[in-house]
């Protein structure tokens, strides 16, 4: 699939199987690389990216807190992003911008050249299952979320995802869907992927930033309960509170809001009342059948 793929690299279109690296590169043995992705929609207007501008300013932020230099800016990135939507013939999919430094350094810890850019167009179907709201279970992980002191917690950087393979892994041995990780201190953070909302008492909770990535989808929802009035509060949650909350999703950038219907051996409503809400005010939305939002795409 990836060989049949046009992807653009450093300003050009190439075939997906020439889009490589070294295995000594830097960013493939350090873990150097930083990253973003957003979907792809069909709009009656032609294709159109979902909150692409915040993306790219994350992709920014990124790299400013490790002290990394993007080789392109953000407009030109925009621009790769059409271009490749266009190669591939993207309806619905997955835009992947991957910037990393593709030299090779066996001992170098620190490089002072600008970062390559990849840029992917990634059509749905295959191991993409984008818009499957079907109900998760969930647990919480034996694993921590990395310190907000040890790395920059809010960079979305590669290496900070082991954590998040070992929470997801560790949720998968033992028979879960996903797994939420509390943070060093005992706080409720979030999953491998994904910004964790709970419902209690017609209120919808998320932890603050801070100790979690500073998630798009996270905004979105909060953003979308804002405009329709329902009440919502960024506060530090334990894991009490997940088991005492009468409803629980997720946010990521596959599905906007995923129900939790189990999480470790509760039962729970999924969708319930405000969950379901969320769900049709999201799906309304990404089919541009909700121009209070219309701000939430750029179209191509």
């Amino acid at each position: 699939m990836t060989a049949a793929r046009a992807v653009w690299l450093n300003g050009e279109m190439i075939a997906g199987e020439q889009a490589t690296v070294p295995l000594l590169s830097h960013s493939f043995s350090r873990g150097s690389a930083i990253f973003e992705s957003f979907g792809v929609h069909e709009s009656p207007k032609g294709p159109a990216v979902f909150r692409m501008d915040e993306h790219l300013k994350r992709l920014q932020r990124s790299a400013d807190l490790l002290g990394m230099e993007l080789a392109y800016s953000a407009e030109q990135i925009a621009g790769a992003v059409a271009q490749t939507v266009r190669a591939n013939d993207t309806g619905r999919g997955l835009i992947k911008v991957m910037a990393y430094w593709g030299e090779e350094a066996v001992v170098e810890m620190v490089l002072d050249t600008p970062l390559d850019v990849a840029v992917f167009s990634i059509n749905n179907g295959g191991e993409l299952h984008l818009d499957d709201a079907s109900s998760i279970s969930a647990c919480l992980s034996k694993w921590r979320k990395l310190h907000p002191e040890t790395v920059a917690v809010e960079a979305k950087a590669v290496g900070n995802y082991l954590s998040g393979y070992l929470a997801r892994k560790d949720a998968r041995d033992r028979g879960f869907d996903v797994g939420f990780l509390l943070s060093t201190d005992g706080f409720l953070a979030e999953g491998s992927t994904e910004s964790v909302f709970l419902v209690k008492d017609g209120v919808l909770l998320t932890p603050p930033l801070g100790r979690i990535l500073s998630g798009i989808s996270r905004m979105s929802v909060l953003e979308v309960a804002k405009t329709v009035g329902i009440p919502a509060r960024e506060e530090t949650l334990r894991a009490e509170d997940l088991y005492a909350a009468d409803e629980i999703f997720t946010a990521h950038s596959g599905v906007k809001v995923h129900p939790v219907a189990r999480f470790e051996e509760r039962d729970l409503a999924a969708p319930g009342p405000l969950t379901q809400q969320l769900m049709q005010l999201m799906d309304d939305t990404l089919n541009f059948r909700d121009d209070r939002f219309a701000h939430f795409f750029q179209y191509l």
